[in-house]
């Protein structure tokens, strides 16, 4: 090898370690920085006394907060969200894609490599003197010409302004935005699940309580008719009291339209068909528990919405360090070599080598403003996603303060319906009393029974509205507390 050719390789190595060098040197573009949002240092509406406070960890899965309730029947249609929720499941899938989107975008950190072996065949006319090599008329022959080559491409984009780094980072962070995703919606399936649980055994307690104020009504109307042919009583009492009958059976009837709503969304959210799922009939009777409550600050760390929306003003910060990036030129690095030969067996010898190697450079000179274009866009959607994120944390202060507000206000509520609720079957009992006494007429006890039962659904309601609440309040606080 001559003192030439080894000074040619000695420069293009050195070439190639530049490259190689200088490729993270520098990276252009703002830094991130989570963005500040201003946040209590407690909820307006929590009440002084009886509550526990929650020490969760934005890393700490979401638990099986539903257990809470003490429900065999509620745990075992919970767990069946995360296997067979096909939305959940959607959500999973869109998981992987986006993790798999970094795994394509941190592959362009190194070279690309590519061989494209071939083989050429060429037929070609050739005319010669075979004594002196001339030209001669009527002498041409036919020549057969293979040629084997066996190349091997490198091609390397130098990251020397930081675009590929940043691509890696961005999408990093958009997966980590749709992980929140996939336990947001988990999370969403998993509250909606029990509010529709709880709702349609508010019905079944609808339902026991019509039953019960029919058997009820059913008696006052007997003996309403025995009053009749008594003499003591008009048909006008008989044909009220009738009314009353028939009206209630008729809200009895109505509810399993509702209830068979419930159960079929129930069946739905479980990932099976209406048809396949059953739900006995059962009885509200406990008040909810008492939840954990976490300071807002803590809150901000552990609800998967407001993750995905920081994660993706991230992601939007880096889309800004690569547009800018664009207003720099491209180092590229191309390597060739390989053998190529005329002859099969001569391929891999030492004198059919052949490579080459340099970089090279790309620049854009004029775009018309387009760069410039592209940055502001950048800029503009990252403020976007700035804003979102600042707008996902109000709007969680704000459904935490409203499930509070909503637990303390229903559980005075429920004191005072209890209170009705009593007094208003006092009223029934002496109203009875009275009417076998004869000393008042029959719309008197229609307007107690009317009373009783609007008092005791409304206490019913109550309950209701109560654990749905206390649902809501669990989902507002991102799940469970650790």
């Amino acid at each position: 090898m001559g003192a030439r050719q080894r000074s040619h390789q000695r420069l293009a190595c050195t070439s190639i370690l530049i490259c190689v060098a200088f490729a993270g040197a520098c990276v252009v573009g703002p830094n991130y920085h989570k963005p500040e949002v201003a946040s209590p240092p407690a909820f307006k509406e929590a009440p002084p006394d009886g509550w526990k406070t929650a020490e969760p960890h934005d890393d700490v899965p979401r638990g099986a907060w539903w257990q809470v309730y003490g429900i065999g029947e509620l745990n075992g249609l919970e767990d069946q969200i995360s296997i067979s929720n096909q939305n959940v499941l959607m959500a999973m899938a869109q998981y992987r894609e986006a993790r798999d989107q970094v795994r394509a975008a941190r592959s362009a950190l190194f070279p690309t490599i590519t061989t494209t072996p071939a083989i050429t065949a060429g037929r070609a006319n050739i005319a010669r003197n075979a004594a002196n090599g001339t030209v001669a008329a009527g002498s041409a022959t036919s020549v057969t010409a293979v040629d084997y080559t066996l190349p091997v491409d490198l091609s390397y984009q130098a990251d020397v302004w930081g675009s590929v780094r940043r691509s890696v980072t961005g999408a990093s962070a958009t997966a980590d935005a749709s992980a929140a995703d996939l336990e947001n919606v988990r999370l969403t399936y998993q509250a909606q699940l029990a509010q529709l649980y709880f709702q349609l055994h508010g019905l079944d307690g609808d339902a026991n309580l019509l039953e019960t104020t029919l058997e009820l009504y059913g008696q006052s109307l007997q003996l309403t008719k025995d009053r009749l042919e008594a003499g003591v009583a008009s048909g006008a009492d008989v044909a009220q009291a009738q009314a009353q009958y028939d009206g209630t059976r008729a809200q009895w009837i109505d509810i399993g339209v509702a209830r068979a709503q419930f159960e079929h969304a129930i069946a739905v959210l479980i990932g099976k068909a209406p048809a396949d799922v059953t739900i006995p009939v059962s009885l509200l009777k406990t008040p909810p528990p008492a939840i954990p409550i976490s300071v807002p600050s803590e809150l901000l760390e552990r609800r998967p919405d407001i993750t995905a929306a920081e994660r993706r003003a991230a992601a939007a910060n880096e889309q800004i360090g690569i547009a800018q990036a664009a207003f720099y030129p491209t180092v590229m690095l191309n390597a060739s070599g390989g053998f190529a030969s005329t002859a099969l067996s001569a391929l891999f010898t030492w004198p059919s080598r052949f490579w080459t190697v340099g970089p090279q450079l790309a620049a854009t000179l004029f775009d018309a403003g387009r760069r410039h274009a592209q940055v502001d866009i950048e800029e503009a959607a990252y403020d976007a996603a700035v804003a979102n994120y600042r707008q996902t944390v109000l709007t969680t202060f704000q459904q935490v303060e409203d499930q509070l507000a909503a637990l303390r206000i229903l559980e005075h509520e429920a004191e005072a319906e209890g209170a009705a609720v009593k007094a208003a079957q006092d009223a029934l009992d002496i109203a009875n009393e009275q009417y076998r006494a004869g000393t008042v007429d029959y719309l008197q006890v229609i307007t107690a029974q009317t009373t009783a039962l609007q008092d005791q659904r409304t206490a019913l309601d109550i309950l209701t509205r109560r654990l749905t609440a206390s649902v809501l309040l669990i989902e507002a606080l991102g799940g469970s507390w650790g």
